[in-house]
């Protein structure tokens, strides 16, 4: 069972994974598209409101670290 601030979490970084999706998709930027993709499925198989926090930070990160 999961917490509330784990679905808070699961919301936040499926919406920004969604958001990377679509840019990685029309700009053809294959990191955005692969991070896009990973932060919208990885929260639902890690389980913990931190570490669904950690990993979609570092998720988020690599986009803008890959430029």
């Amino acid at each position: 069972m999961q917490g509330h601030w784990d679905w808070l979490w699961i919301a936040v970084f499926s919406a920004v994974g969604f958001g990377y999706f679509l840019y990685g998709k029309k700009q053809q930027h294959l990191a955005a598209l692969a991070c896009g993709l990973l932060l919208m499925i990885y929260p639902y198989f890690v389980g913990g409101a931190w570490a669904i926090f950690l990993i979609g930070v570092v998720l988020c990160a690599i986009p803008w670290l890959l430029r």
